[in-house]
């Protein structure tokens, strides 16, 4: 069982100027999504399993490969995130099946060497829809100048019967970066910095 696909849609943006003010380095965000034709269309479903088990390492390490290319290595990413967008005739578990499994995001996550998890959204929507990618830090989920959302469409996905599976990177965060991270803003209401992650 493999994933019929039916295209592969990259998107890159390189901004310049941001906020009236040249970037230091270019801002570079992308994506890759793939159109797949959803298995579960139509019909519910009781155990989506199989084709999540069979699906997720073949789409993890396909669109890993392209963003990697894109990238011009794991080493170039500093942010990451995934996507997808499930057509009308499909649930929203469909699109949450296919991008909420080790065997899909693990792919990713191995060749940028991260730390921290794929931040995402599971959406659904006809074709055309907007297809949103909030990207964090790969190795630090407190630093708020990489909480970034890569936002495009692709004119004919998803079809009622699809589903848009995406992962997206930025090569830096925002450029003129002034609102503090996560940990001053725990040090100034007393929190402790040690551990951050339980507050």
């Amino acid at each position: 069982m493999e994933p019929e696909i039916r295209k592969i849609v990259t998107f890159d943006e390189e901004v310049l100027i941001e906020g009236f003010r040249k970037a230091e380095t270019p801002w570079r965000m992308f994506a890759v999504a793939a159109v797949v034709k959803n298995p579960w269309a139509g019909r519910y479903v009781e155990d989506l399993k199989p084709e999540i088990y069979a699906y997720g390492p073949e789409l993890g390490a396909l669109l890993t490969d392209r963003m990697i290319a894109l990238a011009g290595g794991g080493d170039q990413i500093e942010a990451y995130g995934k996507a997808a967008v499930v057509g009308l005739d499909g649930e929203v578990e469909h699109a949450s099946g296919l991008i909420h499994t080790l065997r899909f995001g693990n792919h990713y996550r191995s060749a940028v060497d991260a730390k921290s998890y794929l931040s995402f959204t599971n959406t659904r929507g006809p074709a055309n829809a907007p297809i949103m990618v909030p990207l964090m830090d790969k190795n630090d989920a407190g630093r708020r100048s990489h909480y970034l959302t890569i936002q495009f469409a692709i004119p004919d996905a998803p079809r009622a019967d699809e589903i848009v599976v995406v992962l997206g990177a930025a090569t830096t965060g925002r450029p003129h970066h002034r609102i503090g991270d996560r940990y001053q803003d725990l040090k100034e209401l007393g929190h402790d910095l040690e551990n951050p992650a339980a507050v």
